[in-house]
Parts: structure tokens; sequence; C-alpha cells
């Protein structure tokens, strides 16, 4: 794949793209004068071996977002069998992507939840997500769509 080039694979039925080249400012690709400001807001619950996650992405613009992939990533490794939003594909051993749909200027997505079976019972678990794709946009401001959530085997919900 020539440099620069962007190229697509299905993933469970999840369009993913991937890039070989490099990217500009702040994870968007070359050519790109759009900007927005995507963000992620929700809760994680850690109870018996079960991950619960719920999370609203949204734009704080200046631009629309026809598209966004968010990535969630745990500490701990995922059992055979989860539910999973629509739009979500399980790409690793601990590891979950799920396509935010349009992300309208200053406006929300739609909702992503996640029912995470865990192939241990940890006492804790850490859970990161961020943005994978952008959509192409330039997003300056990663502070609020890159979180770490410490999800301790209590049942309490955690706020990101």
């Amino acid at each position: 794949m020539r440099r620069g080039a962007v190229r697509s694979v299905v993933v469970a039925g999840l369009l993913v793209l991937c890039g070989a080249g490099p990217v500009g400012p702040a994870g968007a690709w070359p050519g790109s004068d759009e900007e927005a400001d995507v963000a992620y807001h929700g809760r994680v619950q850690l109870s018996r071996g079960q991950l619960k996650l719920w999370m609203v992405p949204q734009n704080e613009g200046p631009a629309e977002v026809p598209n966004a992939t968010v990535r969630v990533r745990l500490s701990a490794d995922l059992a055979d069998r989860h539910e999973l939003s629509e739009g979500c594909a399980r790409v690793g051993r601990r590891e979950v992507v799920c396509e935010t749909g349009t992300l309208p200027r200053h406006g929300r997505g739609r909702h992503i939840a996640l029912l995470l079976g865990l192939r241990e019972r940890p006492a804790e678990v850490a859970v990161r997500i961020d943005t994978l794709w952008d959509g192409g946009a330039t997003d300056r401001n990663r502070a609020n769509n890159e979180h770490v959530v410490l999800a301790l085997d209590t049942g309490d919900p955690y706020a990101f």
C-alpha cells in the first residue's frame, strides 16, 4: 500500500479504516480542514466478572463528524461471549471498537451500551476509551475523548 493510502477492512460486520501513511495534527487525515471536538461521557460498572459500559459520544463542533470509531481497551481478557451494540466488534483479546454514527455540530450521537463478560473474575479492570478514527476531522482537544477508568468489582458505577 502506498504511503498515505487508506484501506478498509471489515471486522465482524464493522468497516474499519486503516491508514498506512502519516496523519496530520491531532489525528486528522492529510488534507482535512474540518475541525471538530469529539468527546465521550458515560459510566462503567464491574460486577462478578461482567463489565457494563454505557457511553454517549458528542461533538462540540464546529464541524459535523459523519462517523467516528471509539475504541475500548481492557486490562483483562474478554470471555468468549458478550453482548455488543449494533456497529460494535471485538478486535482482540481485550479490545472492542464501535462506530459512533453521525455526530452533529454541538450535538450527541447514539448511545453505545456494552455488556462484556470477562474470562476471569478480576477484582478490578482498567478501561481505556479513546478515538481510533475521527472521520477525518482535526480534534485539538484530545483530553475529553481519552479516558482511563478503574472499575472495582463492587457493582458501583464509575463515571467518565
